[in-house]
């Protein structure tokens, strides 16, 4: 633990030297004189508040951090949604009594008036964060700022050594635990400063380490798979002396290509915003997980993961709903969730031990299955997540040929009357901003997009991006063209391109011409058909042709304006 590390309930009146640096901005250091005068201008904002419930909805970090210390400060209590938007506080209802966002700070830089940092912050000073609940309402969890200090504690004792003075950059909000604790409360806690900017591009992560030097990345599991595909990753300099990652497990292909290219995977960290961190892994030393300094595990009798930690709110074992089984070291490994065990024509079929099962299968990178309601019953559907050679038998076979080629691997595992019966082709699934992946989000990709087209398969093959298209009977633009013998609309065709080929690359969609169009052959309701997009960013031009069986039916090039 190095010296200058403070106890959170301290921060705001601790001797630490007013140039020492807390927030870079870019060129700009924002050091502890401006980090305490800031809070100084919350406090005297919040004075003025009769609400004791506030919510910090602020994106800025150095913002952020100073708001949250001055409502602990003031005797007020921290609320923490995890989003600003008005349906998301809408939810929260009377959660909270006064709001702070940009509006309110801006308030703050003009009024200036500056309160009063007397006293102390009481150690346990409750703090309500808010994490996605299954019913689809945001679920409270309340916490105390003593369980922080014991985490961020535990956290320097782990990996203090290993940063040293480095600079935190992140990827991930500081509005859920793990961008909480990781790019704020620990920084501020043990005097290290953290980056203002949020690194979501590659090109943004090598700006700012050439920019701060030593630095150390905290992210997720999707960011970080996404970082290591892309050309010239293993170029990346200087080195961060750790990758972080929460949220889920790594990608195994994303872990090997970090040990290749730096000599070490990133390091993994299991919690919950319930729990905190229970458990880390490196996975060029192992893929099982052990403990962090101070937390106890065990498991119940069905293989629930027990924890007794000083993260937690209580002395006592917390149960989580993971299986695990444990090794000879008291190292452990997940085995699933244990609350998403279904019941499918009278039987138990765990839809973990699908994913699972279909994970070993050399063209599944990953899998999430869900259940799907059926006109007579419940069916599971698994969304795919393809490897490289997965992307490449799916272009030569054909999305059928490889569904039956899973269903032949999983009935080798499961018996065949809870086989999947529907299945989607992706290149990654859709993890959220904190690596989750809802359910929802698994569930849509089996539902028609709101441009009509029903996308089973996407992927990309050398540098080109690939889909197949169901094209729904039921699409309002049969209705009229033509009575008696209905055809897609070839404007519908392009409109479908324009929209696919934004999701990758946005300036698409700033259109200035369509160039070479031809329709060559109609497609009829229920058609499937195979679309490719290909990109010229120089010349800024987009190719997409669609295939109907063996011939084409459609193609032609798309013009646009790009970024001013």
């Amino acid at each position: 633990m190095t010296s200058g590390f403070v106890s959170l309930r301290e921060l705001p009146w601790t001797s630490r030297e007013n140039s020492m640096p807390v927030c870079v901005d870019r060129t700009t250091v924002l050091d502890f004189g401006g980090f305490k005068a800031r809070m100084a201008a919350y406090a005297g904002w919040l004075e003025r508040q009769a609400g004791r419930r506030v919510a910090v909805c602020l994106d800025d970090p150095f913002e952020f951090a100073c708001a949250l210390f001055a409502v602990l400060a003031c005797g007020k209590e921290p609320i923490i949604p995890s989003t600003s938007t008005p349906a998301h506080l809408a939810m929260l209802g009377e959660c909270y009594d006064v709001l702070l966002t940009a509006a309110q700070m801006l308030e703050v830089e003009t009024r200036s008036i500056k309160g009063v940092l007397a006293g102390g912050i009481d150690a346990n000073a409750p703090l309500t964060l808010y994490t996605s609940g299954s019913s689809g309402v945001p679920k409270a969890v309340r916490k105390t700022l003593a369980q922080f200090d014991a985490e961020v504690r535990t956290l320097e004792t782990q990996w203090g050594a290993m940063l040293g003075a480095a600079t935190l950059l992140a990827s991930v909000p500081h509005r859920h635990i793990y961008g909480l604790l990781f790019l704020v409360l620990w920084p501020l806690a043990a005097g290290r400063p953290f980056d203002r900017a949020t690194c979501a591009e590659p090109l943004q992560l090598q700006a700012r380490l050439a920019e701060v030097g030593h630095a150390a990345v905290v992210s997720s599991p999707s960011q970080l798979g996404l970082w290591a595909e892309l050309p010239g990753f293993d170029t990346l300099a200087p080195v961060p002396c750790v990758f972080f990652s929460s949220g889920g497990p790594l990608g195994e292909e994303a872990a090997h290509a970090y040990t290749r290219c730096f000599g070490r995977a990133p390091v993994e960290i299991y919690g919950s915003t319930e729990t905190g961190g229970i458990a880390w892994r490196q996975r060029n030393h192992s893929d099982a997980w052990q403990s962090v300094p101070g937390v106890e595990l065990t498991c119940d009798a069905d293989g629930a993961l027990l924890v007794r930690s000083p993260h937690l709110g209580h002395d006592g074992w917390h149960r989580t709903d993971d299986a695990v089984a444990f090794d000879e070291d008291g190292r452990f490994r997940l085995k699933g969730r244990l609350d998403r065990v279904v019941k499918l024509d009278g039987k138990r079929v765990s839809l973990p031990e699908i994913e699972a099962h279909c994970a070993r299968h050399p063209c599944v990178a990953q899998a999430a299955a869900v259940v799907l309601p059926g006109v007579t019953r419940e069916r599971i559907g698994v969304l795919v997540a393809l490897t490289r050679e997965g992307c490449a038998t799916l272009l030569a076979d054909g999305r059928v040929a490889l569904a039956k080629a899973l269903r032949a691997h999983l009935s080798d595992y499961i018996e065949a009357v809870v086989l999947p019966r529907r299945w989607r082709f992706c290149a990654a699934l859709p993890l959220d901003v904190r690596g989750k992946l809802p359910v929802a989000a698994v569930a849509a990709a089996f539902a028609p997009r709101e441009q009509g087209m029903d996308v089973l398969a996407q992927f990309e093959h050398e540098d080109v991006l690939h889909y197949e298209l169901r094209v729904p009977a039921t699409l309002v633009h049969f209705a009229g063209h033509f009575p008696g013998l209905p055809i897609l609309p070839g404007v519908v065709q392009v409109d479908w391109a324009i929209q696919l080929g934004a999701e990758r690359w946005p300036d698409v969609r700033s259109i200035l011409a369509v160039e070479r169009l031809k329709f060559l052959a109609p497609v009829p309701p229920g058609a499937i058909l195979h679309l490719t997009l290909a990109h010229d960013s120089a010349r800024r031009r987009m190719r997409f042709t669609y295939r109907l069986g063996e011939r084409d039916c459609a193609s032609g090039v798309l013009a646009y304006r790009g970024a001013a």
